[in-house]
């Protein structure tokens, strides 16, 4: 890969991936619309890899706090705010965990990459975020999560595994209709990218470790450091933003990109 290849793959998953606009579909869409090589398994990890890196960075308070709970969560005390947040995000992961595994085995991950899905479920779950924003009322802080609101956002999460939803729009739409005030849902939506990012991973660095060389972990580490930075300034921007704006402006986006798709696939 050539350097301007690695910083746009870069700079683009690290701008989308805590934006409700999906960055698996725009992912997706760089080879199609720039006729650029797919940028493989290992910068897709390098990239996750340093958006996981701003997150955890930009909401380190609460990581903290998870990470100093998981000791108690795993001898089934849940007795403490850290032992809480920790189980509920275990909760929320598994729905993404379980079907991730059901495409990757039945081949439909593949299947669904391709330039109409991604129109698609980018005008479809677009309207159910300005539907769900708009109606949604604003009952609950993110120190109000329960178990069961973890696992219905879980549930809309996993649903982000079809190219073009977005992890963080589906996340987020759950906890508007769930009735959180927007910031502390999209907080919400971006702890719970945490451990899903990880799963990810693992699983997909697993397969790149038997034949990494020299060359990928140079082109790794460059697109991990870009991906980080424009994450953490993404995330910084979506989240002051929401103190004053709503989720309509990357509504109008994801359809405007989505009749554009629509246009590129069918005519």
């Amino acid at each position: 890969m050539s350097l301007a290849h690695i910083l746009l793959v870069a700079i683009i998953q690290g701008i989308t991936e805590f934006l409700p606009v999906s960055s698996s579909g725009h992912l997706v869409l760089v080879p199609h619309l720039t006729g650029l090589p797919d940028q493989g398994l290992a910068i897709d990890v390098a990239v996750h890899v340093g958006t996981l890196g701003a997150v955890m960075l930009y909401f380190w308070r609460d990581v903290r706090i998870g990470l100093a709970g998981i000791p108690r969560m795993l001898t089934g005390r849940i007795d403490t705010p850290g032992a809480k947040l920790a189980f509920l995000l275990l909760i929320a992961t598994i729905p993404a965990v379980i079907l991730g595994l059901v495409f990757k085995v039945t081949g439909l991950s593949d299947q669904m990459r391709s330039i109409k899905v991604i129109a698609w479920t980018m005008i479809l779950f677009g309207l159910v975020l300005y539907w769900v924003d708009q109606k949604g009322s604003v009952q609950k802080r993110a120190d109000d999560w329960s178990l069961r609101d973890a696992v219905i956002m879980g549930l809309w999460q996993a649903l982000a595994l079809i190219p073009g939803t977005s992890r963080s729009g589906a996340t987020i739409s759950g906890a508007r209709a769930l009735g959180y005030e927007r910031s502390d849902g999209a907080k919400l939506a971006m702890l719970m990218s945490i451990p899903t990012i990880i799963a990810s991973g693992v699983l997909l660095g697993a397969e790149v470790a038997a034949t990494a060389d020299a060359q990928v972990a140079r082109d790794g580490a460059i697109a991990a450091v870009f991906s980080f930075v424009a994450a953490l300034l993404a995330l910084s921007l979506m989240m002051r933003l929401l103190r004053s704006v709503s989720f309509t402006p990357y509504v109008i986006y994801r359809i405007a990109l989505g009749v554009v798709l629509l246009g590129i696939a069918y005519l």
